[in-house]
Protein backbone atom coordinates (compact mmCIF):
# COMPACT_ATOMS: atom_id res chain seq x y z
CA UNK A 1 0.00 0.00 0.00
CA UNK A 2 1.32 3.41 -0.96
CA UNK A 3 0.86 6.47 1.21
CA UNK A 4 2.60 8.88 -1.16
CA UNK A 5 1.30 12.33 -1.96
CA UNK A 6 -0.55 13.02 -5.20
CA UNK A 7 0.34 16.70 -5.69
CA UNK A 8 -3.33 17.35 -6.36
CA UNK A 9 -3.64 14.89 -9.26
CA UNK A 10 -5.63 12.17 -7.51
CA UNK A 11 -3.03 9.62 -8.58
CA UNK A 12 0.24 8.70 -6.93
CA UNK A 13 2.97 10.26 -9.06
CA UNK A 14 5.14 8.54 -11.71
CA UNK A 15 3.17 7.86 -14.91
CA UNK A 16 2.21 10.92 -16.98
CA UNK A 17 -1.50 10.19 -17.38
CA UNK A 18 -2.22 13.17 -19.64
CA UNK A 19 0.49 11.97 -22.04
CA UNK A 20 -0.96 8.47 -21.79
CA UNK A 21 -4.39 9.78 -22.78
CA UNK A 22 -3.21 10.70 -26.29
CA UNK A 23 -2.63 7.02 -27.15
CA UNK A 24 -4.66 5.15 -24.54
CA UNK A 25 -7.57 4.26 -26.80
CA UNK A 26 -5.27 2.25 -29.03
CA UNK A 27 -5.70 -0.34 -26.26
CA UNK A 28 -9.42 -0.59 -26.90
CA UNK A 29 -8.82 -1.09 -30.62
CA UNK A 30 -5.76 -3.35 -30.73
CA UNK A 31 -5.11 -5.08 -27.40
CA UNK A 32 -7.15 -8.32 -27.38
CA UNK A 33 -6.91 -8.58 -23.60
CA UNK A 34 -8.29 -5.08 -23.12
CA UNK A 35 -11.10 -5.83 -25.58
CA UNK A 36 -11.87 -9.00 -23.62
CA UNK A 37 -12.18 -6.93 -20.43
CA UNK A 38 -14.70 -4.63 -22.09
CA UNK A 39 -16.72 -7.59 -23.39
CA UNK A 40 -16.81 -9.03 -19.87
CA UNK A 41 -18.17 -5.74 -18.57
CA UNK A 42 -20.86 -5.69 -21.25
CA UNK A 43 -21.86 -9.23 -20.25
CA UNK A 44 -21.98 -8.19 -16.60
CA UNK A 45 -24.30 -5.27 -17.34
CA UNK A 46 -26.56 -7.52 -19.39
CA UNK A 47 -27.00 -9.83 -16.39
CA UNK A 48 -28.04 -7.25 -13.77
CA UNK A 49 -30.97 -4.90 -13.35
CA UNK A 50 -30.23 -1.51 -14.86
CA UNK A 51 -28.65 0.65 -12.12
CA UNK A 52 -30.22 4.02 -11.40
CA UNK A 53 -26.95 5.70 -10.35
CA UNK A 54 -23.49 4.70 -11.63
CA UNK A 55 -20.06 6.09 -10.78
CA UNK A 56 -17.03 5.28 -12.95
CA UNK A 57 -14.10 6.05 -10.66
CA UNK A 58 -10.75 6.67 -12.30
CA UNK A 59 -12.67 6.36 -15.55
CA UNK A 60 -9.82 7.54 -17.79
CA UNK A 61 -10.88 8.27 -21.36
CA UNK A 62 -14.38 6.98 -20.69
CA UNK A 63 -14.43 3.53 -22.31
CA UNK A 64 -16.41 1.92 -19.51
CA UNK A 65 -18.64 4.94 -19.08
CA UNK A 66 -19.42 4.70 -22.80
CA UNK A 67 -20.46 1.06 -22.45
CA UNK A 68 -22.62 1.86 -19.42
CA UNK A 69 -24.23 4.86 -21.13
CA UNK A 70 -24.99 2.82 -24.23
CA UNK A 71 -26.40 -0.23 -22.44
CA UNK A 72 -28.11 1.65 -19.60
CA UNK A 73 -29.53 4.76 -21.30
CA UNK A 74 -31.89 5.50 -18.39
CA UNK A 75 -29.08 5.42 -15.81
CA UNK A 76 -27.43 8.54 -14.43
CA UNK A 77 -23.65 8.07 -14.83
CA UNK A 78 -20.87 10.14 -13.28
CA UNK A 79 -17.31 9.79 -14.54
CA UNK A 80 -14.78 10.66 -11.83
CA UNK A 81 -11.29 11.24 -13.23
CA UNK A 82 -8.58 13.50 -11.78
CA UNK A 83 -6.31 13.80 -14.83
CA UNK A 84 -7.25 16.70 -17.14
CA UNK A 85 -5.92 15.01 -20.29
CA UNK A 86 -7.90 11.85 -19.66
CA UNK A 87 -10.98 13.88 -18.77
CA UNK A 88 -10.83 15.96 -21.95
CA UNK A 89 -10.55 12.81 -24.09
CA UNK A 90 -13.55 11.33 -22.25
CA UNK A 91 -15.69 14.43 -22.78
CA UNK A 92 -15.01 14.38 -26.51
CA UNK A 93 -15.79 10.67 -26.75
CA UNK A 94 -18.98 10.96 -24.67
CA UNK A 95 -20.26 14.26 -26.03
CA UNK A 96 -23.40 12.64 -27.46
CA UNK A 97 -24.25 10.85 -24.21
CA UNK A 98 -26.73 13.01 -22.31
CA UNK A 99 -26.85 10.79 -19.22
CA UNK A 100 -23.20 11.39 -18.26
CA UNK A 101 -21.81 13.99 -15.87
CA UNK A 102 -18.21 14.60 -14.85
CA UNK A 103 -16.08 15.26 -11.79
CA UNK A 104 -12.46 16.18 -12.57
CA UNK A 105 -11.24 15.22 -9.08
CA UNK A 106 -9.61 12.32 -7.28
CA UNK A 107 -11.80 9.71 -5.65
CA UNK A 108 -11.14 11.09 -2.18
CA UNK A 109 -12.66 14.44 -3.25
CA UNK A 110 -15.62 13.12 -5.21
CA UNK A 111 -19.02 14.54 -4.33
CA UNK A 112 -21.75 11.97 -3.71
CA UNK A 113 -25.14 13.70 -3.91
CA UNK A 114 -26.80 10.28 -4.17
CA UNK A 115 -25.44 6.84 -3.30
CA UNK A 116 -24.74 4.63 -6.29
CA UNK A 117 -26.24 1.32 -7.32
CA UNK A 118 -23.06 0.46 -9.25
CA UNK A 119 -19.49 1.69 -8.94
CA UNK A 120 -16.96 0.85 -11.66
CA UNK A 121 -13.20 0.96 -11.11
CA UNK A 122 -11.00 -0.48 -13.85
CA UNK A 123 -7.19 -0.32 -13.68
CA UNK A 124 -7.12 2.76 -11.47
CA UNK A 125 -7.09 1.71 -7.80
CA UNK A 126 -3.46 0.53 -7.86
CA UNK A 127 -2.30 4.02 -8.87
CA UNK A 128 -4.20 5.86 -6.14
CA UNK A 129 -2.61 6.85 -2.82
CA UNK A 130 -3.63 4.60 0.08
CA UNK A 131 -5.73 2.09 -1.90
CA UNK A 132 -7.18 0.55 1.26
CA UNK A 133 -8.69 3.93 2.17
CA UNK A 134 -9.87 4.40 -1.41
CA UNK A 135 -11.77 1.11 -1.15
CA UNK A 136 -13.45 2.52 1.95
CA UNK A 137 -14.32 5.62 -0.09
CA UNK A 138 -15.89 3.40 -2.73
CA UNK A 139 -18.00 1.73 -0.06
CA UNK A 140 -19.10 5.19 1.12
CA UNK A 141 -20.31 6.03 -2.40
CA UNK A 142 -22.49 2.91 -2.70
CA UNK A 143 -25.88 2.21 -1.20
CA UNK A 144 -26.26 -0.89 0.92
CA UNK A 145 -26.46 -3.80 -1.50
CA UNK A 146 -24.91 -1.76 -4.30
CA UNK A 147 -22.39 -3.42 -6.61
CA UNK A 148 -18.69 -2.76 -7.09
CA UNK A 149 -17.18 -3.84 -10.41
CA UNK A 150 -13.46 -3.76 -9.74
CA UNK A 151 -10.57 -4.64 -12.04
CA UNK A 152 -7.12 -3.86 -10.69
CA UNK A 153 -3.57 -4.34 -11.92
CA UNK A 154 -1.91 -6.37 -9.19
CA UNK A 155 1.26 -7.84 -10.61
CA UNK A 156 4.32 -5.94 -11.91
CA UNK A 157 3.88 -4.72 -15.49
CA UNK A 158 6.44 -6.71 -17.53
CA UNK A 159 6.79 -4.36 -20.48
CA UNK A 160 8.84 -6.77 -22.59
CA UNK A 161 6.32 -9.55 -22.06
CA UNK A 162 3.47 -7.29 -23.17
CA UNK A 163 5.44 -5.98 -26.14
CA UNK A 164 6.09 -9.50 -27.43
CA UNK A 165 2.50 -10.56 -26.89
CA UNK A 166 0.94 -7.52 -28.53
CA UNK A 167 3.32 -7.40 -31.48
CA UNK A 168 2.62 -11.05 -32.25
CA UNK A 169 -1.15 -10.60 -32.08
CA UNK A 170 -1.22 -7.32 -34.02
CA UNK A 171 1.11 -8.70 -36.68
CA UNK A 172 -1.25 -11.64 -37.21
CA UNK A 173 -4.09 -9.22 -37.89
CA UNK A 174 -2.38 -6.32 -39.63
CA UNK A 175 0.87 -7.71 -41.02
CA UNK A 176 4.39 -6.59 -40.23
CA UNK A 177 4.11 -3.06 -41.62
CA UNK A 178 0.75 -2.50 -39.94
CA UNK A 179 2.08 -3.74 -36.61
CA UNK A 180 5.09 -1.43 -36.85
CA UNK A 181 2.83 1.55 -37.60
CA UNK A 182 0.52 0.77 -34.67
CA UNK A 183 3.49 0.37 -32.33
CA UNK A 184 4.85 3.73 -33.50
CA UNK A 185 1.48 5.39 -32.87
CA UNK A 186 1.33 3.77 -29.43
CA UNK A 187 4.90 4.47 -28.36
CA UNK A 188 3.60 6.67 -25.52
CA UNK A 189 1.83 3.61 -24.10
CA UNK A 190 5.10 1.70 -23.85
CA UNK A 191 6.77 4.71 -22.22
CA UNK A 192 4.05 5.07 -19.59
CA UNK A 193 3.85 1.32 -18.97
CA UNK A 194 7.56 1.43 -18.18
CA UNK A 195 6.87 4.25 -15.69
CA UNK A 196 4.07 2.17 -14.16
CA UNK A 197 6.43 -0.79 -13.75
CA UNK A 198 9.05 1.40 -12.07
CA UNK A 199 6.41 2.82 -9.72
CA UNK A 200 5.31 -0.70 -8.84
CA UNK A 201 8.90 -1.66 -8.14
CA UNK A 202 9.57 1.25 -5.79
CA UNK A 203 6.25 0.90 -3.97
CA UNK A 204 4.58 4.04 -5.32
CA UNK A 205 1.90 1.93 -7.00
CA UNK A 206 0.19 -0.92 -5.20
CA UNK A 207 0.97 -4.50 -6.16
CA UNK A 208 -1.01 -7.36 -4.67
CA UNK A 209 -1.91 -11.01 -4.99
CA UNK A 210 -5.47 -12.20 -5.56
CA UNK A 211 -5.72 -13.07 -1.87
CA UNK A 212 -4.43 -9.66 -0.79
CA UNK A 213 -6.94 -7.67 -2.84
CA UNK A 214 -9.74 -9.98 -1.68
CA UNK A 215 -8.80 -9.29 1.94
CA UNK A 216 -8.65 -5.53 1.31
CA UNK A 217 -12.06 -5.50 -0.39
CA UNK A 218 -13.63 -7.52 2.42
CA UNK A 219 -12.11 -5.25 5.08
CA UNK A 220 -13.59 -2.21 3.31
CA UNK A 221 -17.12 -3.57 3.72
CA UNK A 222 -17.84 -5.74 0.68
CA UNK A 223 -18.94 -9.30 0.08
CA UNK A 224 -17.20 -10.85 -2.93
CA UNK A 225 -19.68 -12.38 -5.37
CA UNK A 226 -17.14 -13.33 -8.05
CA UNK A 227 -13.38 -13.14 -8.39
CA UNK A 228 -11.03 -14.26 -11.14
CA UNK A 229 -7.70 -13.53 -12.75
CA UNK A 230 -7.81 -11.51 -15.99
CA UNK A 231 -5.52 -9.58 -18.33
CA UNK A 232 -3.12 -12.50 -18.80
CA UNK A 233 -2.86 -12.95 -15.03
CA UNK A 234 -1.70 -9.39 -14.35
CA UNK A 235 -5.03 -8.19 -12.97
CA UNK A 236 -7.86 -9.28 -10.70
CA UNK A 237 -11.55 -8.87 -11.48
CA UNK A 238 -13.94 -8.77 -8.51
CA UNK A 239 -17.68 -8.28 -8.42
CA UNK A 240 -18.70 -7.26 -4.91
CA UNK A 241 -21.78 -6.25 -2.94
CA UNK A 242 -21.71 -3.46 -0.37
CA UNK A 243 -22.56 -4.82 3.07
CA UNK A 244 -24.45 -2.89 5.78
Amino acid sequence: MSLVETNGTGYASNADWSAYATAYDLLSRHNPEYKALMREFEEFLAEIDAPKIIYDVGGGTGNYTEIAARLCPESSICLVEPDPGMMQAAKVKLSARKNVTYQNVGLENAEVPEEADLLISVHSLYAMPDPHQRLADMRRMLRRGGLLYLVDLGRPMDVQDWRRFLFSRIRQEHGLFGALMIFWQGRQIAKQNKAIFEAQQDGTYWTHSADEIAAAVTAAGFDILDQRSVYRGYSDLLVCRATP
